[in-house]
């Protein structure tokens, strides 16, 4: 699999690769996200600065490995969040992942990331199926899937049972086809002429 775009923009967010260069505006902008982060993420709960360091160098390795694509969410040039392209859904198949600070919620800037994600994946060869996961509990990462035209095709027990406080311990799981994108994108196209 080639890589994706250094760099991506959907409407009022670009998208840009993580650099080690961030270490201070990330961990500025996850303890900002504390609360809304820690019921939800497991790791945001023991969140420090050498814990985001690793995370970016981790991003570093899995981007040259073609494992992750991680990016920061930019508003303005400031980073507001985090998304990525995961290969851990098996071969055709990317899973997106995406986390906002919450000063910037409720304005469609992560459907605009995740849309930015979507276009991306499916320009990748052999990419099939994009899919979003999250917990039951968690309602606005499934409305994100819902607005974007995702399928909920599954809803399974996790195996290690909830993993974060705000959890339930049952994984959603959201698809959308390479198909299904390219007739979405037709209708809309068609809608707009």
């Amino acid at each position: 699999m080639e890589e994706p775009a250094e760099s991506l923009i959907s409407d009022q967010v670009e998208l840009r690769r993580w650099r080690m260069s961030d270490l201070d505006a990330l961990e500025r902008t996850i303890d900002e996200s504390l609360d809304h982060l820690v019921p939800w993420m497991p790791w945001a709960a023991d969140s420090d600065r050498q814990q985001t360091s690793d995370f970016l160098a981790r991003n570093q390795e899995e981007w040259e490995t073609r494992q992750a694509f991680g990016y920061a969410i930019t508003s303005d040039a400031a980073v507001i969040g985090s998304c990525s392209l995961m290969r851990r859904i098996g071969a055709g198949g990317l899973e997106i992942g995406y986390w906002l600070h919450p000063h910037w919620t409720g304005r469609g800037l992560v459907t605009m990331a995740a849309t930015a994600l979507v276009r991306q994946g499916f320009q990748l060869a052999g990419i099939e199926r994009l899919e979003i996961h999250h917990d039951a509990a968690n309602l606005a990462s499934g409305a994100v899937a819902r607005r974007l035209g995702f399928t909920e095709v599954e809803r399974i027990r996790a195996a290690e049972g909830p993993v974060a406080p705000g959890e339930v311990g049952i994984d959603v799981i959201w698809r959308m086809t390479a198909d299904h994108w390219k007739a979405k994108t037709a209708e809309h196209a068609q809608q707009a002429s």
